[in-house]
C-alpha cells in the first residue's frame, strides 16, 4: 500500500509540472546540458540575457513602484495550481530552483519571457543551463497568459519583499 501511495504521488507530481506532450524528443534536444551551454555562448551573440527572449520589454511592463495586493492574490491561486509542485518560495530546490529573491537577481521583463516562453532561453540562456545541470527537469510551458504571467510576478514581488 506504502509503495502504491508513493508511486501515486510520483506520477502527480511528474505530471503537475506541465504540457507532457512535449518530449525533448519532438523538441529537437537531443544535446546534453554541458554541450548546450558550451555551444550557448558561441552560437547566440544577439540574445540578452538581462531581458531574455520573448515579446516583453521594460518599457513594455512599466511596473509601478508599489505592489498590486490584488494581482499577488491572483499570482499566489495561479503559482498553487502551475508552479509550486516544482519550486518553493523559499530559496530551497525543490525539482526547479526556489523563488525566493528572484526578482532582485533577475529583471521582470526576463522573468515575463521565461515563465511565459521558456524553451527558448533554456536553449540560448547560459545562466540557465547552468541550472538546468544542476537540476536536471527542463522548465515545461505551462501555457500561462500574460496576464497570468503577470500576476505571478507581481506574486513573486510581494514574496520577495516579504520579511
Amino acid at each position: 500500500m506504502k509503495k502504491i501511495l508513493i508511486l501515486s504521488a510520483s506520477i502527480y507530481l511528474l505530471s503537475s509540472c506541465g504540457n507532457s506532450s512535449k518530449p525533448n524528443e519532438e523538441q529537437g534536444n537531443q544535446q546534453t546540458p554541458k554541450s548546450m551551454l558550451e555551444s550557448s555562448s558561441n552560437e547566440n551573440p544577439s540574445y540578452d540575457p538581462k531581458r531574455g527572449e520573448g515579446k516583453f520589454t521594460e518599457e513594455g511592463l512599466a511596473l509601478k513602484p508599489g505592489l498590486d495586493a490584488n494581482m499577488a492574490i491572483s499570482g499566489d491561486k495561479i503559482q498553487g495550481v502551475k508552479c509550486a509542485s516544482c519550486h518553493k518560495l523559499t530559496d530551497e530546490k525543490l525539482v526547479g530552483p526556489g523563488w525566493k529573491g528572484v526578482t532582485s537577481r533577475r529583471k521582470p521583463e526576463w522573468i515575463m519571457n521565461f515563465i511565459t516562453n521558456p524553451d527558448p532561453m533554456i536553449d540560448k540562456d547560459p545562466e540557465v543551463q547552468a541550472q538546468y545541470e544542476l537540476c536536471l527537469v527542463r522548465m515545461p510551458d505551462q501555457g500561462l497568459t500574460d496576464d497570468d504571467a503577470r500576476h505571478i510576478l507581481e506574486f513573486m514581488r510581494q514574496n520577495d519583499a516579504a520579511k
